[in-house]
């Protein structure tokens, strides 16, 4: 009996990682010509802005810390650095969210997934508003870590899979634009809690964030769609693939004018999605990403600390490196991922790796020698870096795994992004606390300078598995290219020579 019942669950998870293709009826079809009224045509672009306003809205996670201190105050008393663990359940949550439902994603269209999300994100709001006014922190837990991670999660891959079909010519442009807002919203909302705080109290500004979250996020849902049957663009199908030159859009609001085609051919849409899931590519991209991101997680919510501990700088000076700190994260989410559309995917996580695996190397002798402003560089690339991996990993798992699985395999990547908060977090805190147990001070660098030599051996790690990945056409169209370059230099070397001779 056991038995069965392990069956019936075993063959439940694989049905649903296994058929997440989408089907749309000509009404849907038809009604998906206009945008939100029927007097407006649809354009591509205008999900570049729904994509921003969605990611803006859940990228409030990240500005979580402006609450830590009133929080424990409301409900303790005093600092208890409880609040801090809502957001580390909601990082949780919110990878096991995307990579549980990314493969329903991808059978029922962003707008119906990006709406129960927005449910499940606004939701989270009005409970944790409740739960500081009955002063139960178990609720902030429950409604803000749980709830809200959960919403988070479904709300941060709905856009991004999107974009990913709607720009098989530009994904790295779109990958990049679907996750930059994350990055704004934890600057700008950031600003806008305290003074919200001071002005209707602590509870209801969760009320009144949620509710405009909710507007916000509601209407640019309605944005969100597949393209229709037999999609062109610049010469290419929504599948990566090269399409013949008179070969028509099913829907005339869609077709758009067809030049170059940039050759961003997807290899992997023949895979499944189970197949896409356990296939090494796929295991190493995770760890890529994990390794790429691992130093941010852990390092970048201390870095006010660092400022003024470490250098002896005031709180506003630390909280205005904080505040372009989120400037370079945003900055790096979509330079980084607009550069993958010429450089290629492969080649620009080599570009963050090899400088994250330098400027790491070199953190402990920076902090040491008390070189304040090159700390403060130093921390800047590493953050550009940190957010570059966000933004390029979407069209990365696109170009590899075909955009019919981008949700799903996007959804579980972030997983790693789960990993690294939470384990890395902890071992970080563990190492952090030891060493200040054994006598140093929080002046002192060294705890700091022990955490980057272990996170410098997985970035190294990291590095290593990009080599084993396989290249997209356009990490072999530039190799070539670069190939090409040295043997003409080359070339023009030895006959320079044999001229001198």
């Amino acid at each position: 009996m056991e038995s069965e019942k392990t069956n019936a669950i075993l063959r439940l998870v694989v049905n649903h990682y296994r058929y997440n293709q989408a089907t749309k009826s000509e009404e849907q079809i038809e009604r998906e010509k206009w945008l939100l009224i029927p007097c407006v045509p649809f354009n591509r672009w205008a999900l570049l802005l729904a994509a921003v306003m969605i990611q803006f809205c859940v990228g409030s996670l990240y500005a979580w810390s402006v609450f830590n201190k009133p929080i424990d105050m409301l409900i303790y008393g005093q600092n208890c650095n409880m609040s801090p663990v809502a957001f580390y359940i909601a990082c949780g949550c919110l990878g096991i969210s995307a990579a549980v439902m990314g493969p329903w994603l991808e059978r029922r269209g962003p707008f119906l997934a990006c709406l129960v999300g927005t449910g499940f994100f606004c939701t989270g709001h009005l409970l944790t508003a409740l739960a500081l006014y009955l002063k139960q922190i178990w609720l902030v837990f429950l409604g803000y870590g749980v709830i809200g991670g959960f919403g988070t999660g479904l709300c941060y891959i709905s856009p991004v899979s999107a974009l990913q079909k709607w720009f098989p010519d530009r994904r790295g442009l779109a990958s990049g634009f679907a996750v930059c807002g994350f990055g704004a919203g934890s600057i700008a909302i950031a600003k806008a809690q305290i003074p919200l705080v001071q002005s209707v109290g602590l509870p209801l500004t969760f009320v009144v964030l949620g509710g405009c979250y909710f507007v916000v996020m509601t209407i640019s849902a309605l944005v969100l769609r597949t393209p229709p049957p037999n999609f062109v663009v610049n010469g290419m199908r929504s599948d990566g693939s090269l399409a013949t030159d008179n070969e028509p859009s099913d829907n005339k609001n869609f077709q758009l004018s067809i030049d170059e085609a940039t050759g961003n051919e997807t290899k992997g849409g023949k895979l499944t999605l189970v197949e896409s899931l356990t296939s090494w590519d796929f295991r190493l991209m995770f760890f890529l990403l994990l390794s790429n991101i691992l130093f941010g997680l852990c390092s970048f919510s201390r870095l006010s600390n660092m400022v003024t501990d470490i250098f002896g700088r005031s709180a506003e000076e630390a909280a205005t490196i904080v505040s372009i700190n989120g400037g370079f994260n945003l900055g790096g989410r979509l330079i980084f991922a607009i550069i993958s559309d010429y450089l290629g995917r492969k080649s620009s996580y080599v570009i963050m790796l090899s400088t994250q695996l330098v400027v790491v190397a070199c953190f402990s002798t920076i902090t040491t020698a008390g070189a304040y402003w090159a700390f403060v560089i130093a921390m800047w690339i590493l953050t550009a870096c940190y957010g570059g991996g966000f933004g390029t990993i979407p069209a990365f798992l696109t170009d590899r795994f075909g955009p019919q699985n981008t949700g799903a395999c996007h959804g579980v990547t972030l997983i790693a992004w789960s990993v690294a908060a939470v384990a890395g977090g902890l071992i970080y805190t563990a190492v952090f606390n030891s060493i200040l147990s054994s006598g140093y001070t929080l002046q002192d660098p060294f705890p700091y300078n022990v955490n980057s030599w272990w996170i410098l051996v997985v970035i190294f790690t990291g590095w290593i598995s990009l080599v084993f990945i396989t290249p997209t056409d356009k990490d072999i169209q530039f190799r070539t290219k670069v190939s090409s370059l040295f043997k003409k230099s080359w070339n023009c070397s030895d006959r320079k020579n044999s001229y001198d001779l």
